[in-house]
């Protein structure tokens, strides 16, 4: 039952997170740059052309009225037409978001097999070799930017020493570069929270009355202390997965990769509104959507956290 109320608590959550995100956005695209079709026609249209653009866009009725039919599309998951194209929004963001899905997925799996074994070493070994190794990676991953590195790989890997392939995105191995790039800067903040947990971990009272009981080091660290450290770990990881899939439009523009940030990168050099809107909007979803998978590992870790 606790969990039960616990799912109904964070649903309800969601659902006024991506509300109140929709009408952010259905506000912003309408005030700071001006009436859209102005922005869209330029100063040199008709006063025709500049209607027909609002008509296209539904901005020639009262905001209010564009306000509830917003939320209506927003209900439906329809964000309407490209004004470029003349396609579906939808059916434009589908065609790409596998890439981008990937992309991440395995960006953050890279991350996460560099990050938490490096950052368990870097806590039981304080002051070791390994901890000043990760400390200086952590500090690396965190300045060095993921469009700068992705031009290094690019030079060494693909044109120095030709191991992967410049562009495409048929293949895995097409996706290896640029899911490090991604993922380089994504580890160095779960090393380090890693790090944080596990000596914080480490150092509380069961830990040592584990030890009283005889308990191995072995089982002390991977199997009580980890497990508690990974509950903060599980939390940052997922928000990073989050960041992942909306900030990846540099890292896809350096590889030409027609993913989403490409196509979102295009529609705001074409102002194509519906595109913009739609795509901030299915970003800002997906966010939501992991942070609420996130939640629910989370109350598995800790089951405190399902009566909070």
């Amino acid at each position: 039952m606790e969990f039960f109320l616990f799912i109904v608590r964070r649903t309800f959550r969601l659902i006024l997170t991506i509300l109140i995100i929709s009408t952010i956005i259905f506000f912003v695209i309408r005030v700071i740059p001006g009436d859209p079709a102005l922005v869209i026609a330029g100063i040199d249209a008709s006063e025709e052309d500049i209607q027909a653009i609002r008509a296209r866009l539904g901005t020639d009725i009262p905001v209010i009225e564009q306000y509830g039919t917003w939320l209506l599309d927003i209900v439906r998951f329809d964000f309407g037409e490209s004004m470029i194209s003349g396609a579906s929004v939808n059916k434009l963001i589908m065609e790409r978001f596998p890439l981008t899905l990937s992309l991440a997925v395995l960006g953050i799996i890279l991350g996460i097999i560099i990050a938490i074994p490096l950052g368990v070493l870097s806590a039981v070994h304080r002051w070791s070799f390994w901890d000043y190794f990760g400390m200086v990676y952590s500090q690396m991953g965190m300045a060095i930017p993921s469009f700068w590195l992705g031009m290094i790989l690019l030079l060494a890997f693909a044109v120095k020493i030709p191991i992967f392939p410049l562009f495409g995105s048929d293949s895995l191995k097409n996706l290896v570069l640029p899911a490090l790039a991604l993922g380089f800067a994504r580890a160095a903040v779960i090393l380090r929270l890693t790090r944080a947990s596990m000596v914080e971990e480490l150092s509380k009272e069961y830990i040592i009355t584990a030890r009283a009981k005889g308990l191995t080091d072995k089982m002390i660290r991977y199997k009580h202390a980890l497990r508690n450290a990974m509950i903060a770990v599980v939390t940052v990881t997922g928000i990073q997965f989050g960041y992942m899939l909306g900030g990846a439009i540099i890292v896809e523009q350096v590889f030409s990769l027609p993913g989403l940030g490409r196509l979102f990168l295009y529609a705001i050099y074409q102002r194509d509104f519906p595109l913009i809107q739609g795509g901030v909007v299915f970003i800002a979803v997906i966010f939501s959507l992991v942070n609420f998978g996130v939640d629910i590992l989370y109350s598995f870790l800790n089951p405190k956290i399902r009566i909070s």
